[in-house]
């Protein structure tokens, strides 16, 4: 009688262990419930990046309970901020340099990516503003030249490019850097570029990336630093050596009062945070702008892969 009562015992405890084991509890593909009554949406400027950083944290949050939508329908800057302002939107990736400038008015970044993050951080604060744990990733102006023709001019940042003959100093820019104080007035003066206006051609930004890789137009290109289209037409990124432009460290954006009944979704923008570098990001924007995958698609994939859904 005792072995059979042993038995079912055991039974008993094995099927217990099988059903606690197929329940939750962290790691790839668990479900929380941590943020059960989030609702609303995520928001997104109008380009690539954006849209994957909206549905990778729509994605995560909804794994832990929440219940979102990402938006990608918004255009500009100014107005996805005040669609956060007015919540309208539950939260959204920002960009350090965008709001120190753009919405904080400030004429001059703050140099190093920390203490720009520490100042923007404590200016929105007062805007009820939270900024979580930044990623790496610096979506910043850059000029970027074909790798065969960087080596063959030797040149890694931009003051070597002040040391080469006139001639080879041709730029390609858009309308809007031509006359911005972080963009090409201020530039050319901080480096002591000696390229003559004929040696600057205006063009879209699109068309900058191809106008750069057949080097016709330009030596050197106006871009991104976390476009996709860098690597995928073997463009390199010139060195900001005297960090001239402001940095554009990207961070999820959150009303306090939000974050203040749903503190857990700090832990859970954490997760990923440390994982979008400049390179991570290159390659999801490869995904979408060259390859034309669907940018949902490709987060859910990337959060999958980091077995975080």
């Amino acid at each position: 009688m005792k072995k059979r009562i042993s038995t079912i015992a055991t039974l008993a405890a094995a099927a217990l262990l099988l059903t606690g084991c197929s329940g939750g509890g962290g790691g790839g593909g668990s479900v929380s419930t941590e943020l059960e009554g989030l609702t609303g949406e995520i928001g997104a400027k109008d380009f690539a990046e954006q849209y994957v950083l909206a549905h990778i944290t729509t994605e995560l949050l909804n794994a832990n309970g929440a219940d979102l939508t990402a938006n990608t329908k918004l255009v500009g800057s100014s107005n996805v901020r005040q669609a956060l302002e007015n919540d309208q939107f539950v939260g959204y990736w920002e960009y350090t340099g965008t709001s120190w400038i753009t919405y904080n008015g400030n004429t001059a970044p703050v140099k190093g990516a920390e203490e720009q993050f520490a100042a923007v951080k404590e200016a929105d604060a007062a805007k009820d503003i939270a900024w979580l744990e930044p990623a790496p990733l610096n979506n910043t102006y850059a000029f970027a030249i074909r790798a065969d023709k960087a080596e063959e001019l030797g040149v890694k940042t931009l003051s070597d490019i002040a040391k080469l003959p006139s001639e080879e100093q041709t730029f390609c820019i858009e309308s809007e850097f031509s006359t911005r104080d972080d963009g090409w007035p201020g530039l050319k003066a901080a480096y002591g570029f000696d390229a003559p206006d004929s040696n600057v051609t205006m063009l879209d930004t699109g068309v900058i990336y191809t106008a750069t890789q057949e080097g016709t137009d330009c030596n050197f290109g106006e871009v991104f630093q976390t476009d996709g289209r860098i690597p995928a037409l073997d463009l390199v990124v010139m060195e900001d050596d005297l960090e001239f432009f402001p940095n554009y460290q990207g961070a999820f954006t959150v009303k306090q009062s939000t974050l203040d009944e749903y503190p857990t979704i700090t832990d859970i923008i954490a997760q990923i945070s440390p994982l979008l570098t400049t390179e991570v990001m290159q390659q999801l924007n490869s995904r979408v702008d060259v390859d034309g995958e669907d940018p949902q698609d490709v987060a859910i994939e990337w959060l999958e892969e980091q077995e975080l859904i």
